[in-house]
């Protein structure tokens, strides 16, 4: 038994199966259903969140190693437990996912068809993603990786737009032959190591002939899940085609798969290969900040401009986890809890604008701040955040990643940051478009200001995004000791290669 004195982290994780079966159960007219199912699957959504926020304030933060562990038979003639703990890291993601599924719960009015099944999927897609990120073992990290491709999968394929199918198969394509190199990587360390449990990999010595063919699996594996430039390709379609809640929860959390992956695969377990690799790594970040912010200053659609924000952003999270840095790394991680809630709220606001039916063409909008202060107010919050504005949760993340890459490169900083730059003239032509312009219609015009379910998805987001941007040490101190941990044994590993090669050398 772990530390709670009942399986904690096993609760917050199935739980939500339990609202799939009684939604299951409904009967009724569909009216009826549809009501009960969405009550059902926030209520059941929720439960785990309380959870979550009782097991945050019971983490000892002053240990870098797994907490709450727990382990059950699985497949015993292959040596593979079923292992799930925490540490810091994960512990911020699975925060993440636990608050953001109630906010895409909240988002989902505009779904009326096949409501019982559209809450299934949502709560499945919850079940899976807290199971990977608080899998200590590999294979049960692989298996959980690859189950979330399912509901998101049916979610972008049933509930998306006019070009949902073809969305739908691009992302299952892409993410699924990612997967195949991390497959073949998890196969490899399996046969040749005799362990997939991923606290005895982390300190055993991978070969240095292996360790960048396994990066590259890697790079491909988690790059793709990350929307890492050239591999961001099925982002846009998915982004644009998905239903507002699956955007959001592919968006805020599911990005967000890729990234812990290097940070708890590649980085510790591959020094010397990752090491290698930082030029390029590098690049592919600065590559992402400015060209894909380029890509998103040319965009004429409110949800395919923030879809390439999001792209960007991911850039600068890349750069971080690659300076090898404490304050590198965890800036990554602040930036990924901070863009989870900053693109969740943009894409809710961008869910009121399609709920209102004149579409999201930025030319057909305009003047919102007269009929809609309240929508404009939390607009602009969410926008300023993003650009990175002080005292917002955007500002500590990019800060710190450009602290820590100027520790390693001056220009990778200063390419880096200028993604602040261009941060601001994408979001700020947005905002002018959508609220400042002349209304470009009498039916803009009659728009009606936010309505109670939509201030309960936005207030939430805005609150957090204020909270860690006044306050980060209440998340930034969760990351302290498994960062320093994660930076000191990458050091190590580096130090122990070199005197090894001299020696030889000698």
């Amino acid at each position: 038994m772990n530390l709670a004195g009942f399986p904690i982290l096993s609760l917050i994780t199935w739980l939500p199966l339990a609202g799939v079966f009684y939604i299951a159960t409904l009967k009724g007219e569909e009216a009826t259903i549809a009501c009960h199912a969405r009550k059902a699957a926030l209520f059941t959504s929720l439960v785990p969140l309380a959870l979550g926020i009782w097991l945050w304030s019971q983490f000892n933060t002053t240990v870098a190693g797994f907490q709450f562990n727990e382990a059950y038979a699985w497949l015993p003639g292959l040596a593979v437990t079923y292992k799930v703990g925490i540490d810091g890291i994960s512990l911020v993601l699975v925060l993440l996912t636990l608050f953001i599924t109630p906010i895409a719960i909240l988002s989902s009015h505009g779904v009326t068809s096949r409501v019982r099944a559209f809450f299934s999927a949502v709560l499945l897609l919850e079940s899976f993603t807290v199971a990977m990120f608080t899998a200590t073992d590999f294979l049960v990290f692989y298996v959980f990786f690859e189950a979330v491709l399912l509901p998101m999968y049916l979610l972008i394929g049933v509930w998306g737009g006019p070009k949902r199918i073809y969305a739908a198969l691009k992302f299952f394509l892409f993410t699924l032959f990612g997967s195949l190199f991390m497959l073949v990587a998890l196969v490899w360390i399996w046969r040749n190591l005799g362990t997939t449990d991923i606290a005895t990999l982390l300190h055993t010595a991978i070969p240095a002939s292996a360790q960048m063919w396994l990066f590259v699996a890697f790079l491909v594996a988690f790059g793709v899940k990350a929307a890492v430039w050239p591999l961001h390709t099925w982002l846009p379609d998915a982004y644009g085609e998905a239903p507002i809640p699956g955007t959001i929860l592919l968006a805020a959390v599911l990005s967000k798969m890729g990234a812990y992956g290097f940070l708890r695969f590649a980085v510790p377990m591959l020094p010397n290969a990752v090491q290698q690799a930082e030029p390029l790594m590098f690049t592919l970040g600065v590559v992402a900040v400015i060209y894909i912010s380029l890509v998103a200053l040319a965009q004429t659609d409110v949800k395919r401009l923030i879809a390439y924000s999001s792209v960007a952003h991911m850039g600068v999270i890349i750069i971080g986890i690659f300076t090898f840095t404490v304050e590198g790394i965890e800036g990554a991680l602040v930036q990924m809890l901070s863009h989870g809630l900053i693109i969740a709220g943009l894409f809710v606001a961008t869910g009121v604008l399609a709920s209102r039916g004149e579409g999201l063409a930025m030319n057909r909008l305009g003047g919102l701040a007269r009929n809609m202060p309240g929508f404009a107010v939390l607009l602009m919050l969410f926008s300023l955040a993003n650009m990175g504005l002080p005292g917002t949760s955007g500002f500590i993340g990019e800060i710190l990643v450009i602290v820590g890459a100027l520790k390693v490169n001056f220009w990778v900083s200063l390419l880096g940051g200028a993604g602040m730059v261009l941060g601001c003239a994408y979001m700020l032509v947005m905002v002018r478009a959508v609220l400042f312009d002349k209304h470009s219609s009498a039916a803009i015009a009659a728009f009606t200001d936010l309505k109670a379910h939509e201030y309960a998805a936005l207030v939430p987001l805005a609150v957090l995004v204020l909270w860690v941007g006044i306050y980060p040490a209440s998340f930034t101190h969760l990351l302290d000791a498994p960062v320093a941990a994660l930076v000191q044994t990458h050091t190590a590993a580096l130090a122990a290669h070199t005197q090894l090669a001299m020696v030889f050398s000698k």
